[in-house]
């Protein structure tokens, strides 16, 4: 006699054919935290950090048709008079005044010196409103975003003899560059452009860049730059395009510059859970008035 074929149901145990109840929520949970705090960190990223965009033709057109900056009037003199900046006052004992240390003139600042103008060429100051910053590739856990800092405190001239500008350099402030994190600010100064130690970025022109036409109101170029870049004490040639405008008297120049941090002996910004590129730009608007 056959015995019965056993009863497949009761052959498997009934242990372990489902999850503890307590075990499916806590994996729920801990995927709902995941799910959440991804959500965060993209709403951080993308919205409430959300950067800037790239400086670019329409900055350049709001700068050049900004307010030129209110000059400061000269105090008159008890006559009544407004002294010039450039006519000493007279002396009275030509001795006196090749002789004595407290009527020398203050020494020119090395950064600001420029050689004297040829015939016919002009000189032309960065005024208000220039803006320059860096441009720098973040991934915050894992989502993309960028870093901008940006600073308007930068000094510098360019130099325009007929149709090139023959000589330029501007100066920035490293320290008053600001992004939207005081986090990353005070890293950006400390550990990487060690700001105490070097406090200016510089660009000085090497080379005449041909403009094709004399500068004129309603005039617009595009033209190619050449120089040395100083950041972190190092300095690097460049070679960079630019666009040119001229409105309501001024001379405005867009720009940016490819910046590859190991050439200038920048430690790459990434900490934490934070990576970025290890290149980025230098971006500009700057923004030139006749020199008085």
């Amino acid at each position: 006699m056959t015995d019965p074929a056993p009863n497949v149901d009761d052959a498997a145990p009934e242990s372990g054919q489902r999850f503890p109840r307590w075990l499916k929520w806590g994996l729920l949970g801990a995927l709902a935290i995941l799910v959440i705090g991804y959500g965060l960190i993209f709403l951080y990223a993308k919205v409430l950090n959300d950067s800037p965009d790239e400086l670019g033709q329409t900055d350049l057109d709001a700068a050049l048709a900004a307010e030129p900056p209110a000059t400061t009037a000269a105090p008159e003199g008890a006559d009544g008079t407004t002294p010039t900046a450039t006519e000493p006052p007279p002396a009275t004992d030509a001795t006196e005044t090749t002789t004595s240390p407290t009527t020398a003139p203050a020494a020119t600042p090395e950064t600001t010196a420029a050689a004297p103008l040829s015939d016919g060429a002009a000189l032309w100051n960065i005024t208000e409103p220039s803006e320059l910053g860096y441009r720098v590739k973040e991934i915050l856990f894992g989502v993309d975003t960028e870093a901008v800092g940006r600073t308007d405190q930068i000094t510098g001239s360019i130099t325009i003899d007929g149709t090139q500008v023959v000589d330029g350099n501007f100066v920035v402030d490293v320290a008053s560059i600001e992004s939207d994190d005081g986090r990353r600010d005070s890293q950006f100064r400390g550990r990487i452009m060690s700001v105490d130690e070097f406090p200016e970025a510089i660009f000085v022109l090497t080379e005449p860049i041909e403009l094709g036409t004399e500068s004129a109101d309603g005039v617009s170029v595009e033209a190619t730059a050449t120089g040395e870049l100083t950041l972190r004490g190092v300095t690097n040639p460049v070679t960079f395009d630019v666009t040119a405008e001229q409105a309501n008297g001024r001379i405005g120049v867009l720009g940016n510059i490819p910046v590859v941090f190991e050439d200038y002996d920048i430690d790459n910004p990434s900490i934490g859970g934070i990576t970025t590129e290890d290149n980025g730009l230098l971006e500009f608007v700057l923004v030139f008035e006749p020199a008085a």
